[in-house]
């Protein structure tokens, strides 16, 4: 009886991502139309290992090794999708889908309706993004805020090994395309999850602390760093209810509007940038929505709007900490 945890956690270490990849494989192996392409993606297995050993089990048609050529595999992707295949795109980077950004945006969300409903594009474009640890501006991309005005698009982000497999499989099955943001620091996360088959709805928040006196919308990294400030805030008397919305186009407004009609004050952490940021377009439709419970402003904490600098000391600086969440709302409570 005592084998089974160690077996469970050698599975955990292994190489490969066991979430965002058995959730791959499992929707390979249930639906045969369901392809990968991306660069590195087959016998390398990808730059965080997410598909390793995908080209060896299912080969290399349907674990589709690219040239360095954003705009193109990209493309490859959507007409594949259009022609009834479920191709899931992987960025290396997500800044480097700044080079398919035409893609994106002029077919893979509007083929649907320029098209008249004759194409549905069941795509899932995702990778890697957020601050990692000195990666440099050009790998600290948090892109979020470039693809939410697109329309046709859905985006989410994990945040957890549970969520990170339920939403990859919810992506992979959903008729629209969705884009899938993970964080670089977050694949090395251990969780156990469920044997059986499960899925993620790629439009609900989750309420990961139930509180009274503050709600706090977060997602992705930050979901740490907030956590972290609860621990402090409730030492200090504070009883926050903590929300990963993690559905980033729809916001799923009922399970924030019943928290706000709770607790009457609302605070937003992010990592993207604060211009134009999640976070900007989360404050306007809280404001909009549920202008009337609010007993303060909504107070959005976001990086700075600079180039990720290389050195970690300013690297640290440009994103927000649990100290300054703990102040934020012991601000907002007075």
């Amino acid at each position: 009886m005592q084998l089974q945890p160690k077996l469970i956690a050698l599975q955990l270490l292994h190489l490969r991502n066991p979430a965002l990849g058995e959730g791959l494989e499992e929707e390979m192996e249930r639906d045969p139309r369901v392809c990968v392409m991306g660069e590195d993606v087959g016998h390398y297995g990808g730059s965080y290992k997410v598909t390793k050993g995908l080209a060896t089990k299912f080969g290399d048609l349907r674990v589709l090794d690219t040239p360095i050529a954003e705009n193109s595999f990209t493309g490859m992707g959507i007409g594949a999708a259009m022609t009834g295949l479920r191709p899931v795109v992987e960025g290396m980077n997500m800044g480097f889908l700044l080079l398919a950004f035409n893609q994106i945006s002029n077919n893979c969300g509007m083929l649907h309706y320029t098209s008249g409903g004759q194409f549905t594009i069941p795509i899932v474009i995702r990778g890697p993004g957020g601050v990692g640890r000195q990666l440099g501006a050009e790998h600290s991309q948090r892109l979020e805020s470039y693809f939410q005005s697109i329309p046709g698009i859905q985006m989410v982000a994990c945040s957890t090994p549970y969520n990170a497999k339920g939403l990859m499989k919810a992506a992979i099955r959903s008729e629209n395309p969705v884009i899938l943001f993970e964080h670089v620091l977050l694949y090395n996360l251990k969780e156990r999850i469920p044997d059986e088959d499960y899925i993620c709805n790629l439009e609900e928040a989750e309420l990961v602390r139930p509180g009274e006196d503050i709600t706090i919308l977060t997602y992705s990294r930050m979901r740490y760093h907030v956590m972290q400030a609860a621990k402090t805030l409730v030492n200090k008397g504070y009883d926050p209810e903590v929300i990963d919305i993690r559905s980033l186009k729809p916001f799923d407004l009922y399970t924030i509007g019943n928290s706000v009609k709770k607790t009457h004050r609302v605070l937003i952490v992010e990592e993207c940038m604060r211009t134009g940021g999640i976070g900007a377009s989360l404050t306007a439709a809280i404001t909009e929505n549920f202008h009337d419970y609010l007993d303060a402003p909504v107070m959005c904490l976001s990086s700075q709007d600079v180039p990720t600098p290389y050195a970690g000391t300013l690297e640290e600086w440009t994103v927000v900490q649990p100290a300054q969440i703990v102040t934020a709302v012991e601000q907002l409570c007075q």
